[in-house]
């Protein structure tokens, strides 16, 4: 079953950097043009990713007696509080101001865009600081 888990996580992660290269959203200039309200082209992405998702969650319990690798599905509890709102902030400034976030940014370096290697840095940094905070 290890093993299992370990193919079934290395083909998701393989179609989502496949996906995020596919619609260009590991180029930096791209993002920031939808951003700035330039390019809807994301908007057909994210809003696509989003249907999936919500089906997947809502029908796959109900379709399966149980998930494909695991005994039993999962709750998600979702927790709103300050330091959420505040994370979600930080993140959307710095997504504002490099175009950058961390999915697309780790299938960037796949793609060979090494300078993404400056936001990846920024981002290790921002969850060490928020980790030490958290102590």
């Amino acid at each position: 079953m290890k093993t299992a888990r370990v193919l079934a996580t290395l083909v998701a992660g393989m179609l989502f950097g496949f996906g995020l290269s596919f619609s260009t959203m590991i180029r930096p200039e791209v993002v920031l043009s939808f951003l700035r309200f330039q390019d809807f082209g994301l908007m057909l992405v994210m809003g696509g990713a989003v249907i999936v998702v919500l089906l997947a969650y809502k029908l796959a319990p109900r379709l399966l007696a149980s998930p494909l690798l695991d005994d039993h599905f999962h709750a998600h509890p979702s927790v709103w509080n300050r330091d959420t709102a505040l994370g979600a902030a930080l993140f959307g400034v710095g997504w504002g101001l490099c175009g950058v976030c961390p999915g697309p940014a780790i299938a960037g370096l796949g793609a060979g865009n090494w300078d993404l290697l400056w936001a990846l840095a920024g981002i290790a940094l921002g969850a060490l600081v928020q980790g030490l905070r958290a102590k």
